[in-house]
C-alpha cells in the first residue's frame, strides 16, 4: 500500500526495491527530497546509488514501489517524458556539432521556437561562464569546460530536478575542486533540486545539504554531512566517512554518565552509553553497553593528540603509550602512524602550526578527550 506524497515533498521515493533476476540491487528504500535541495547519494561501488538515480531518471524501473515528483507518479513514464535531466560520467557531447548546437539539441527535438532556443542557449552559456565558446567544437575544450557544457545542455531544458551521476570522476583533483565550487554556485543561483551520485566522501561532505549513505542496496544513514561525520549510525558509516581508528575493548563499567573501556594497553572513558550495531538500516542503535561485553571504540585521527612520552600513559584514562612508525607533513597537518600495544596501529592528525615533530622510532604518548570515543558493537 502506498500513500500520496506530502505537499512539502518535492521528490518522494516510496518502498522502492529493484532486482535484476535473483539479485537484489536495491532493498526497500523510502526517501523524501526537498525542493531546491542538494542531496548526495554516497557509497562504495555496487551499493545501488547509480541504480537509484537511474530509476528516478527512467532508465531503470522499480521492481516494486513508486517515485513521485511534485505529486506525479513517474513509474512507467519514459525518460524523455520526465521533468528531469541527467549529467553522466561521460559528457556525451556530439563531436560534429559546435557547443551552441550541442546545448540546443534537446530543445530542437522538442520543437521549441528558434528565437526561444537562441535565448535559452545564451542564458545557460552565461550561467556556466562559457559565453565565448559557443562556436567551438567539443575537441577544442578541456575536460572541465566539456563538463560545464554538459551541465548547460541539461539545464537548458529547465528540469525540475538535475541528476548527476559522478560527473567529475574523469577530472584531476584540482579541476574536481574547482567544479565542486562551480556546482555549488550553480545550485545556489538556480534553486533547482540536485541529486548527486558519488563515492567520494570529501566531495559529498563539501557539497551536500544532506547525504544518503548506502551499502549493499540499503540506506545506512540520512543526514547533514556534519551529523553523519560526528554521529555515524553504525560501524560501516563510521569507517566509510572520513578516517577512523577502531580499537577492540572490553566494557569494564557502565554508569549514567558514560562507560569505562579497557584495551590491551589503555583505559578509556566515554560519554557514549549505548553500543551501536555493526550494520543497521537507519538510526542509532539502542543495544545497551554491558560490563564484560566486547565492543569497538572508535576515535577520529584529528581527535588524537601526539605528545612527549609520559610514564603515566596507559594508566591515566584516555591515554596510551606508543611508538611512531611514520610521520608525514601534509601542509596544515602532520599525520602520524603510531604503534600502540601489540597489534594496534593508530592514525593521528595534529595541526602542523607550532607542533613538536616526532620522527620514526620515537616513543610518544597519545591522548584524547572523553567525547571523542564512539562505541560500536563488535563484528
Amino acid at each position: 500500500m502506498t500513500s500520496d506524497p506530502s505537499p512539502m515533498e518535492h521528490l518522494s521515493i516510496q518502498s522502492v526495491k529493484k532486482s535484476f533476476g535473483e539479485n537484489t540491487a536495491i532493498e526497500k528504500i523510502d526517501l523524501s527530497v526537498r525542493e531546491g535541495e542538494f542531496l548526495s547519494l554516497l557509497g562504495p561501488s555496487g551499493c545501488g546509488k547509480t541504480t537509484l538515480l537511474r530509476m528516478i531518471a527512467g532508465f531503470e524501473h522499480p521492481t516494486v514501489g513508486h517515485i513521485y515528483l511534485d505529486g506525479k507518479d513517474l513509474v512507467g513514464l519514459p525518460p524523455h517524458k520526465r521533468p528531469v535531466n541527467t549529467v553522466f560520467q561521460s559528457y556525451l557531447l556530439f563531436p560534429h556539432m559546435n557547443i551552441a548546437d550541442n546545448i540546443a539539441y534537446g530543445l530542437k527535438q522538442a520543437k521549441v521556437p528558434k528565437p526561444e532556443i537562441a535565448k535559452r542557449v545564451r542564458e545557460v552559456l552565461e550561467l556556466v561562464q562559457m559565453e565565448d565558446f559557443a562556436g567551438r567544437k567539443p575537441e577544442q575544450l578541456s575536460g572541465g569546460q566539456q563538463q560545464r557544457i554538459a551541465l548547460a545542455r541539461a539545464l537548458v531544458n529547465r528540469p525540475q530536478a538535475l541528476l548527476l551521476d559522478e560527473p567529475m570522476s574523469a577530472l584531476d583533483r584540482k579541476l574536481r575542486e574547482e567544479m565542486q565550487l562551480e556546482l555549488k554556485r550553480l545550485h545556489a543561483s538556480l534553486g533547482t533540486t540536485f541529486i548527486f551520485v558519488t563515492h567520494d566522501q570529501e566531495e559529498a561532505l563539501a557539497m551536500s545539504d544532506r547525504i544518503v549513505v548506502m551499502y549493499e542496496g540499503v540506506v545506512q544513514q540520512i543526514g547533514s554531512g556534519e551529523a553523519i561525520y560526528e554521529q555515524p549510525a553504525n560501524r560501516f558509516v563510521a569507517g566509510f566517512i572520513g578516517k577512523q581508528n577502531f580499537i577492540p575493548v572490553t566494557v569494564s563499567e557502565v554508569g549514567p554518565a558514560g562507560a569505562t573501556l579497557q584495551s590491551k594497553n589503555s583505559v578509556m572513558r566515554t560519554d557514549a552509553v549505548e553500543s551501536m550495531p555493526a550494520t543497521a538500516n537507519t538510526g542509532r542503535g539502542a543495544e545497551a553497553l554491558v560490563a564484560g561485553g566486547q565492543v569497538r571504540a572508535a576515535i577520529r585521527p584529528e581527535r588524537m593528540r601526539v605528545l612527549e612520552a609520559d610514564s603515566a600513559a596507559g594508566q591515566t584514562p584516555n591515554t596510551a603509550p606508543g611508538t611512531v612508525i611514520s610521520s608525514s607533513f601534509l601542509g596544515d597537518v602532520v599525520q602520524y602512524m603510531v604503534r600502540s600495544g601489540t597489534n594496534n596501529e593508530i592514525l593521528a592528525r595534529v595541526p602542523a602550526a607550532g607542533a613538536r615533530l616526532f620522527g620514526h622510532g620515537e616513543v610518544v604518548s597519545l591522548s584524547w578527550d572523553e567525547d571523542a570515543v564512539a562505541v560500536f558493537a563488535d563484528e
